[in-house]
C-alpha cells in the first residue's frame, strides 16, 4: 500500500509506550512515516529509539507535584485521584501541542493511547481518523457496573473534557475510537464477558525488543534450577518495600531448590549480599530475555508484565496494588494461570506456598500455555499494523491546516 503518516499520542508511562513501540517498529519496516506526541520526549526516545520524531507536549509527570499519590490510596478513591490529578490534567495540558503536532505532521491516522485522551478528542475535532491503543485488558470488562456513582462521575469528567478540548458535538467515548480499537489482549484472557464491537480488534500483546541493561549476570543463572522473577514494574517503588522484603524471605527459604531474581530499583532491600546463593537482587533486568528462562513470575498484576509472562507461558503469583491491577489479577485467576495474594498483608510463608503451587502444580502452567497460544495466534504488532494500514485506506485524513 502507499506510504502513510501515523502519529502516536501517548502518556509518559513505560507500560503504555512499550506496546506502541512494537507496532511503530512494524509500521516503519513497511515504509510508513511515524511521529510521536508525549509529555516526556526523552522517555519515548529511550524506548522507541534515539532517532524517533517526537513532538513535546505539556503535562504532569507521574509521581511528582500534585500527581504524588498517597501510597495507601485504593479502590474508587485511587481511581478518582488518577483521573482528577493525572489523566484529566494530562489531556487538557497536552491538547494544544497535540493539535499543533497534527497540523505540522499531517497524519493520515492518529493512534491515541487510552490514557492520552487528547489524541482522540483533538483528532475527532479536526476530522482525522483515529485508533485507540488499549494497553490494559481491564477496560474490556464492565468494571464500573457495581459502582454506578463512580461511572456517572467519570462520564461527567469525560463530557467536560470534550467540551473544552474536543468537538462538543461529538459522541464517541474518547477511550474507545469508533474507527478502530487495538486491544493488546485476547478474549481467552479477558474472559467470557469481554467487550466486543465491530471496531474492536483483539491483537494480543505487542512484544518487541527493547533497550535492556547490558550488565545482567547471566552466568549466575543455573539452567538446571527453577527460576522465579519478582518485579513490581516501574511505577510502584514508593509502596514496595514490605512486599519485596516478604518475597526475599520466601526466596531465601527456598534457596536450596529455587533461584529468585528480585528487581529492586529503589534499593529498599537491606541486603549485604546482592548475589547470594539462590537470590539475586538487581535494580533492573532484561525482562523479555529473562522470561524465556523463568518458571514463575511474582508481580503487581501490571498488564504489561502479566502479558509478557503469559506470552512466554509462565504462570504467575499476582499481588495487585491499585488502578487496573485488581481487574487484571482477577483475569489471571479466572484463566487458571496464577494465584492472587494480598499485596499489603501477604506473609513470606503464604507467598512461598503460592510460588510453590504455580511451580509444581501442572494446572497453572497448562493454563498459562493456553493463554500463550491465544496471544501468539492473535498476531500482535503485525496484526495491529495491518489494521492501522486498513484504517488509513478506509478513512483518509481530512485537511487539518
Amino acid at each position: 500500500m502507499s506510504r502513510s503518516r501515523i502519529l502516536f499520542v501517548v502518556p509518559p508511562l513505560v507500560g503504555h509506550i512499550n506496546p506502541a513501540v512494537g507496532v511503530a517498529a512494524e509500521l516503519a519496516s513497511r515504509g510508513h512515516e511515524l511521529a510521536w506526541a508525549c509529555a516526556d520526549p526523552g522517555l519515548v526516545r529511550r524506548l522507541a529509539g534515539a532517532d524517533a520524531t517526537v513532538f513535546p507536549c505539556a503535562g504532569p509527570v507521574p509521581g511528582s507535584g500534585a500527581g504524588v499519590r498517597p501510597p495507601d490510596l485504593r479502590g474508587p478513591e485511587a481511581l478518582k485521584f488518577l483521573w482528577e490529578r493525572f489523566l484529566g490534567p494530562l489531556a487538557e495540558e497536552m491538547a494544544p501541542q497535540v493539535e499543533a503536532a497534527m497540523r505540522a505532521f499531517g497524519p493520515d491516522v492518529v493512534v491515541a493511547d487510552q490514557q492520552a485522551l487528547a489524541g482522540g478528542l483533538v483528532a475527532e475535532r479536526l476530522g482525522l481518523p483515529w485508533a485507540t491503543s488499549a494497553t490494559t485488558s481491564a477496560e474490556f470488562t464492565d468494571v464500573l457496573s457495581g459502582m454506578p456513582k463512580v461511572a456517572e462521575w467519570l462520564d461527567e469528567l469525560l463530557t467536560g473534557l470534550r467540551a473544552r478540548i474536543g468537538d462538543p458535538a461529538g459522541t464517541a467515548d474518547p477511550r474507545f475510537s469508533p474507527h478502530l480499537v487495538l486491544a493488546f489482549s485476547t478474549p481467552e484472557f479477558v474472559g467470557p464477558d469481554a467487550r466486543t464491537g465491530d471496531q474492536i480488534r483483539y491483537v494480543g500483546p505487542s512484544v518487541a525488543d527493547r533497550p535492556a541493561p547490558s550488565d545482567f549476570p547471566w552466568d549466575w543463572l543455573d539452567p538446571a534450577r527453577a527460576t522465579a522473577l519478582v518485579t513490581l514494574g516501574t511505577a510502584n517503588t514508593d509502596v514496595g518495600a514490605r512486599f519485596l522484603t516478604e518475597c526475599l524471605a520466601a526466596a531465601r527459604e527456598r534457596a536450596d531448590r529455587m533461584q529468585t531474581v528480585i528487581v529492586d530499583p529503589a534499593g529498599v532491600l537491606a541486603s549485604d549480599e546482592k548475589e547470594g546463593k539462590g537470590v539475586l537482587i538487581v535494580p533492573s533486568v532484561p525482562q523479555l530475555p529473562l522470561l524465556e528462562r523463568a518458571d514463575a513470575v511474582v508481580c503487581h498484576a501490571g498488564h504489561n508484565t502479566v502479558c509478557e509472562a503469559l506470552w512466554h507461558g509462565v504462570p504467575l503469583v499476582v499481588a495487585p496494588i491499585r488502578d487496573d491491577q485488581p481487574v487484571v489479577a482477577g483475569q489471571v485467576v479466572e484463566a487458571g494461570a496464577g494465584i492472587r495474594v494480598r499485596f499489603g498483608r501477604v506473609t513470606a510463608p503464604k507467598l512461598g506456598a503460592a510460588i510453590d503451587a504455580v511451580l509444581h502444580e501442572p494446572g497453572y502452567r497448562f493454563a498459562a500455555g493456553r493463554i500463550r497460544s491465544a496471544f501468539r495466534a492473535a498476531g500482535g504488532a503485525f496484526a495491529a499494523a495491518t489494521h492501522l494500514e486498513q484504517l488509513a485506506i478506509d478513512a483518509p485524513a481530512k485537511e487539518t491546516a
